[in-house]
């Protein structure tokens, strides 16, 4: 299953995001919430920001490849996504507001394209 590729490298992406929120918390002795201080907020931000998107990514993913599409058109959609919650979540960290752009539009463009493909394979290959 090719998408399990992609769920694998977003799972290894919260992980990493997750260390970002520990160590901050860690080196400014928060043990709750944000404590007000930006490291934290950022770092739980960028966090959260991937935990809300990175499931529909994946369900649609899955569901993409459940209906039959090329596997060339999952991997296709599955980088585009990976790539585009990695530069998000980078630049969000590091305070780029042009890249952090960049991975939601890339990020969107990825879950836009994975529901209509998903509704068109479904309609072609159920009937």
């Amino acid at each position: 299953m090719v998408s399990s590729i992609y769920a694998s490298l977003l799972a290894l992406l919260i992980c990493w995001l997750a260390l970002k929120v520990i160590g901050a918390r860690r080196k400014n002795k928060i043990a709750y919430a944000d404590g007000g201080v930006e490291e934290l907020q950022i770092a739980r931000s960028a966090h959260s920001n991937a935990t809300e998107y990175i499931p529909i990514g994946l369900l649609l993913l899955f569901a993409l490849e459940y209906n039959s599409a090329p596997d060339f058109l999952v991997h296709l959609l599955g980088i585009a996504f990976v790539v585009g919650r990695y530069i998000h979540c980078k630049a969000l960290l590091s305070k780029n507001l042009k890249n952090r752009t960049l991975g939601m539009q890339i990020t969107l463009l990825s879950i836009i394209a994975l529901a209509l493909l998903n509704i068109i394979y479904f309609t072609i290959f159920s009937f």
